[in-house]
C-alpha cells in the first residue's frame, strides 16, 4: 500500500497484515488508515498478495476507511507515470489525482440505482465544424472507429470551437468509447457542455470544475467511476478523472497558464494528457486558436499531426487585421488616431472589444526623469496608483508614498508604466460620451454581451463573447505582452491576441482588429497571416537551437544557496546534464540567500534527470537536515 505522507524517502509501498475482519472489504484500490510512525495515516491499498518478503510481524490496518475502490488501475498506471515525469512522489499525485472523501456523497451513491449510460446515436455526427479542415473527417474517422488518432487543431477564426469538440466528443461516445474535455477555466466549461448537450440531448456528461464543492465533485467523480457516465468535462484536475473506456482526450488552450498545477510535482495538463493517450493507446487533441511549442514538438516528432483550416476557410472567416506601431506616420500617445477612427465607426454597428494586459488603475509607475521604475523603499516591491488614490502605494506591503524621490536621480515626479483596465475605461469614456463602457477582469468577468454598441474593456483571458461577435477590437500595449521577462512572451502575446481576434465578426461582415505593436515582430507577423503554425515552427527552431524545452528536458531547483548545491551534488545526474548557475532568485530576501540552479539534459536523458533528482530529494529527506528545496520539471515560467 502507498502511504499519504509527504516525505520523499517515503515514496515506495509499505506491507501491511490484513487482519480477517477486514478482509472482504479491504479490496485493491480502496482508502485505508494505518498506523505509520506512531500515528494514524491515510493511504490506498494497492494489491492483495500471499505473503510479504518483510522479515519480521506486519502491522495489521486499522481499518478500512471506504469500500469504494476510487484507485483504479488506470489512475495508478497514470500517477506512476507522472510522478516519474516530474521527480515527484506517488502520494503526491494521488492527492492530485483523487478526490477527498465525501461521506455523505458516498452514501448517497451508494443508495442510488446504477442506471444504464443514455444510448448515443448509432452513426457519428457530420463533419460540420471539420469540414473545413484537412484531415479534420480523418480524426473523425479514426475516432468512429476507435483508433488512437493523435492531433494538434489550430482552430480557425471565428470557428465555434466548442461544437467542433462536441463533434468529436459524440463520436467518440457513438463508438461505445469515454470522452474527457479539459479546459483553463469555469466559462469554458460551461459552453463546451452546452454545445454538446445542445448536439445530443439527453447525453449523460460530467463537469468536474474548482467551484465545484466537496460533496457534489466527489459526487459526481463517484459517477465516473461507476460508469453512470462516459463523457466528463472540466478544469485541470479532471485529467485525472475516471473515465470508463477512455477514447478520447482533449486540451483546450494548452499555452493557457491554468493547466500548469501549482502544487507538487507541478505537472501540465498537456503532459499528463499525453502519458494517459500513450499508456491507454486511446485519442488525443490538443486544441487552441493558438500553437505552443510543446504541441508543434508532436507534430514535429511525428507523434501527432498538425490539424489546419484551408487558407480559403481562414480568409473567409477571419477579420481584417492591422498592426500600428505607436507613434507610427506621425501619431503619437496610446491610442493612435487611426485606430481611433475604427473604434468610432465600429461603434455604429456593435459592441467593440479593447484588450487591455493589465488590470487595475496605474500598476506600474518610474521617475519622469530618469524612467527607472519605481519601487517601495520599505519592501522593494512595486510602485503603482489606484483608482481614486493620490500617491503612490506599493503593490506589496500596501504603504503609501506621498513623498516619493528617485533614488537614482532624486525626482519626485512620476509617470505611468504601464496603463491598467480601470484607467483604460475611464479615458474611452471620455474619449466616447455617451457610450456605455463595460469592464471584464479580475473578480468581476463578463460571460456575454449584448448586440448594441459599447465599449468592452477586458483583461487577457476575461474577454465576453458578443451575441454577433464585435464589431472591432482593438489590442492595445502590445509592447506590453512582447516585453516580458520571459522566454515565452511572443508565443504568450500571440495566444492572447489571437484569443481576442477570434470574437470579431469576419472581415466580410465589417469586423476588425487593431494591433498596437510594432508590427515587424514575429507574433504580429504570426496573427496578421493569421498563421500559428508558422509561428509554432519557428519557436520550435529557436527552442532547438537554444537548447531549452521542450527540445530539452531542463529541471529548475530553487531554495536556499547551501540546501540547493547539496541536492545537485547527491543527484546522480547522467552524463549529458549540463548545471547552469546558482544565480539569484528574483524577487526573494538577498539575505536569506535563495538561488535557483537550471539542470538541462537532451530530451531522451529526462526520465533519468527526473529519477535522479527525486532520489536527492528523499536523501535529503532521510537525513531531514538543512532546509527545503523545490524541484519543478520544465517549468512553465522560463525567464
Amino acid at each position: 500500500m502507498i502511504v499519504d505522507v509527504a516525505l520523499a524517502h517515503l515514496d515506495r509501498p509499505f506491507d501491511y497484515a490484513v487482519p480477517d475482519e477486514l478482509a472482504e472489504a479491504a479490496r485493491p484500490g480502496v482508502r485505508v488508515r494505518v498506523r505509520f510512525a506512531g500515528r494514524l495515516v491515510d493511504g490506498w491499498l494497492l494489491e492483495r498478495v500471499a505473503a510479504s518478503e518483510h522479515v519480521g510481524r506486519l502491522s495489521p490496518l486499522s481499518r478500512v476507511v471506504s469500500a469504494e475502490p476510487v484507485l483504479t488501475p488506470v489512475v495508478l498506471g497514470l500517477a506512476r507515470a507522472v510522478a516519474e515525469r516530474y521527480a515527484g512522489s506517488l502520494a503526491d499525485v494521488l492527492r492530485l489525482a483523487i478526490p477527498p472523501r465525501h461521506a455523505r456523497a458516498e452514501r448517497a451513491v451508494a443508495l442510488e440505482t446504477v442506471r444504464q449510460v443514455t444510448p448515443v446515436p448509432a452513426d457519428p455526427p457530420a463533419a460540420g465544424p471539420w469540414s473545413g479542415y484537412p484531415g479534420g473527417a480523418g480524426l473523425l474517422a479514426g475516432l468512429s472507429q476507435g483508433r488512437p488518432v493523435r492531433a494538434v487543431w489550430a482552430a480557425a477564426p471565428g470557428e465555434d470551437w466548442p461544437a467542433a469538440l462536441a463533434a468529436a466528443v459524440l463520436t467518440s461516445a457513438a463508438a461505445g468509447r469515454g470522452a474527457l474535455v479539459v479546459l483553463p477555466d469555469q466559462r469554458d466549461v460551461q459552453r463546451v457542455l452546452a454545445a454538446i448537450t445542445a448536439a445530443q440531448p439527453g447525453v449523460p456528461v460530467v463537469t468536474l470544475t474548482a467551484q465545484l464543492g466537496p460533496e457534489t465533485r466527489y459526487r459526481r467523480w463517484l459517477s465516473l467511476l461507476r460508469g453512470q457516465a462516459r463523457i466528463a468535462v472540466g478544469t485541470r484536475a479532471a485529467a485525472f478523472a475516471p473515465v470508463p473506456d477512455l477514447g478520447l482526450a482533449v486540451v483546450w488552450d494548452d499555452g493557457d497558464d491554468l493547466h500548469a498545477e501549482s502544487r507538487a510535482p507541478y505537472p501540465h495538463v498537456r503532459e499528463v494528457l499525453a502519458l494517459r493517450a500513450h499508456l491507454g493507446r486511446h485519442a488525443l487533441l490538443v486544441a487552441g486558436h493558438a500553437v505552443t511549442a510543446e504541441a508543434q514538438q508532436l507534430v514535429a516528432s511525428g507523434w501527432a499531426t498538425a490539424l489546419a483550416a484551408r487558407r480559403e476557410v481562414t480568409r473567409a472567416r477571419g477579420p481584417r487585421v492591422q498592426a500600428l506601431a505607436t507613434g507610427a506616420a506621425g501619431e503619437q500617445g496610446r491610442l493612435p488616431s487611426t485606430a481611433w477612427r475604427v473604434v468610432r465607426d465600429a461603434l455604429r454597428e456593435g459592441p467593440v472589444l479593447i484588450q487591455v494586459p493589465r488590470s487595475g488603475y496605474l500598476p506600474a509607475l518610474a521617475c519622469r526623469r530618469c524612467r527607472s521604475v519605481a519601487h517601495c523603499p520599505d519592501c522593494q516591491g512595486p510602485l503603482g496608483l489606484p483608482a481614486g488614490a493620490r500617491a503612490a502605494t506599493c503593490r506589496l506591503c500596501a504603504r503609501v508614498h506621498p513623498g516619493f524621490a528617485c533614488p537614482h536621480c532624486g525626482e519626485q515626479q512620476l509617470r505611468a508604466v504601464v496603463v491598467g483596465s480601470s484607467r483604460t475605461a475611464e479615458e474611452l469614456g471620455r474619449a466616447f460620451p455617451g457610450v456605455p463602457v463595460r469592464s471584464s477582469g479580475g473578480a468581476g468577468v463578463l460571460g456575454t454581451v449584448a448586440d448594441r454598441p459599447a465599449i468592452v474593456v477586458a483583461t487577457p483571458g476575461a474577454e465576453p463573447v458578443a451575441e454577433r461577435g464585435y464589431a472591432a477590437a482593438l489590442l492595445l500595449d502590445g509592447w506590453a505582452l512582447l516585453g516580458r521577462a520571459d522566454l515565452r512572451a511572443g508565443e504568450e502575446a500571440l495566444r492572447r491576441w489571437m484569443a481576442a481576434a477570434t470574437l470579431v465578426r469576419p472581415g466580410a461582415q465589417g469586423g476588425s482588429v487593431v494591433l498596437v505593436a510594432e508590427p515587424g515582430h514575429r507574433a504580429v507577423q504570426a496573427l496578421l497571416r493569421w498563421d500559428p503554425g508558422w509561428h509554432a515552427a519557428r519557436e520550435l527552431a529557436d527552442r532547438v537551437a537554444a537548447r531549452l524545452p521542450p527540445a530539452t528536458r531542463l529541471a529548475e531547483v530553487t531554495g536556499a544557496g547551501a540546501d540547493v548545491a547539496e541536492l545537485v551534488s547527491l543527484a546522480e545526474l547522467p552524463g549529458t546534464a549540463e548545471v547552469l548557475g546558482p544565480a539569484p532568485l528574483g524577487g526573494s530576501d538577498p539575505s536569506r540567500g535563495q538561488v535557483r540552479v537550471i539542470v538541462r539534459v537532451p530530451r531522451q536523458d529526462g526520465t533519468a534527470l527526473a529519477a535522479a533528482l527525486h532520489a536527492a530529494v528523499g536523501v535529503r529527506s532521510a537525513r531531514k537536515i538543512g532546509g527545503p528545496t523545490r524541484v519543478r520539471i520544465d517549468p512553465v515560467v522560463l525567464g
